[in-house]
C-alpha cells in the first residue's frame, strides 16, 4: 500500500481496538479504546475490533463478552466482524515459514536458568539484558522444544509517532533477537500484530505508550515481509498515585459500566479535550458526538503518562 502526497490517493482511515480476553477493562485500556475510536471517528473512518486471544494460559472464560459489553455501554460501536487471533493460526505459520525458508530465523532452546547461569559468568543479569545470540550458529532439531528468534540487524528503525515526535531504535543494540514463537508454541504479540494489521488493512494505529519501543521491531517485521506500515499515534497510559501503569496484573479495578456517561466526561478530561460542563451526565451519544466534532490529540502531544 503505497502512500501518495494527493488527499485524493490516500486509503480510507482504518483503525482498531484490540483487547485481549485476559479480565475486564479497566479506565486505563478504555482510555485507549475511546482515544483511538476518536481518532477513527473524527476521521470518517472505520474502527475495527480485534481481540487478542493467542496466549491461551492467559485468558478468562466470559471475558470477551464482557470487553464487548463494555464497550457498547459506553456507545463504542466496532465496524464489521470480530477479528479473533486464534482463528489465524495458519496465516502466522506461513509466514514463520518464510522467514525459515530464507534464513531469517532461528531456533532457540535457552531457558531462563541456562542464560541466568551464562550471565553469571560475565556480569549480571536482569530481564532488560539483551538476548545475546548463543543459539544463532546452533542448528536445533525441529523435535525439540524451541522458541524461533528473528535475526536482527545494526541498523536504525526510525518512524515520526504522531504524538511522541521522530523515534530511533537500532534493533540489534537495543532490543537484540527477538522471539517470534515461544517454546510453548505460542506466537509471539510483536509477529501476530504485524500479520493481523496487514490482514485487516489497518493504516492507523491508536494504542498505549507503553508499546512505543516494541514499535520499531513491528516496523522491521513489516519490511521483511514486505508488507505496509501504519501510521502511529502513542497516548498516554494511566498511572496510579505510585506512578504505575493501570493494568491487570496491578489488579485494576474492571470499569464502571452504569454510569458511562460520567466515566466518558472524565476520560475526556483526562484525553485533555476539555468538554463543557453540561455534558456531564448527558446522553452517551451526546457526549461521544461532542468528543468526535471537537477531538484534539495535539493536547496529548510528547506526554507519556496520565496520573489519575
Amino acid at each position: 500500500m503505497t502512500q501518495s502526497s494527493s488527499d485524493t490517493a490516500q486509503p480510507d482511515y482504518i483503525g482498531r481496538f484490540a483487547p485481549s480476553p485476559t479480565g475486564p477493562l479497566h479506565l486505563g485500556s478504555l482510555f485507549t479504546a475511546l482515544a483511538s475510536y476518536l481518532d477513527a471517528r473524527a476521521h470518517n473512518g472505520k474502527w475495527l475490533l480485534r481481540i487478542d486471544d493467542l496466549d491461551t494460559p492467559r485468558n478468562r472464560s466470559g471475558a470477551v463478552d464482557t470487553i464487548l459489553n463494555c464497550l457498547e455501554a459506553f456507545g463504542l460501536q466496532w465496524d464489521g466482524e470480530i477479528y479473533y487471533q486464534s482463528r489465524h493460526l495458519e496465516e502466522y505459520r506461513y509466514y514463520l515459514d518464510e522467514f525459515e525458508r530464507n534464513l531469517l530465523t532461528y531456533r532457540c532452546g535457552c531457558s531462563r536458568k541456562e542464560l541466568a547461569d551464562y550471565f553469571a559468568t560475565i556480569g549480571t543479569y536482569d530481564e532488560n539484558t539483551l538476548y545475546p545470540g548463543i543459539c544463532r550458529k546452533k542448528t536445533i532439531s525441529g523435535d525439540i522444544p524451541s522458541a524461533i528468534r528473528v535475526k536482527t540487524e545494526s541498523t536504525d528503525i526510525t518512524f515520526q509517532d504522531e504524538l511522541q515526535g521522530l523515534i530511533s531504535q537500532n534493533l540489534a543494540h537495543q532490543q537484540g533477537d527477538f522471539i517470534l514463537k515461544r517454546k510453548d508454541g505460542i506466537i509471539a504479540y510483536q509477529f501476530a500484530v504485524v500479520i493481523d494489521d496487514a490482514s485487516q488493512q489497518i493504516n492507523h494505529v491508536v494504542r498505549g505508550c507503553d508499546l512505543l519501543e516494541e514499535t520499531p521491531k513491528q516496523i522491521y517485521l513489516q519490511r521483511l515481509l514486505g508488507l505496509p506500515t501504519p501510521k502511529y499515534m502513542h497516548v498516554p497510559v494511566i498511572v496510579d498515585q505510585s506512578g504505575y501503569k493501570l493494568s491487570k496484573q496491578t489488579l485494576a479495578t474492571a470499569v464502571d459500566t452504569q454510569s458511562p456517561s460520567l466515566v466518558l466526561f472524565d476520560l475526556l478530561l483526562l484525553l485533555k479535550q476539555n468538554p463543557p460542563y453540561v455534558l456531564n451526565g448527558a446522553k452517551v451519544n451526546e457526549v461521544l458526538n461532542w468528543a468526535i466534532d471537537h477531538w484534539n490529540p495535539d493536547a496529548l502531544r510528547l506526554c507519556s503518562t496520565i496520573s489519575l
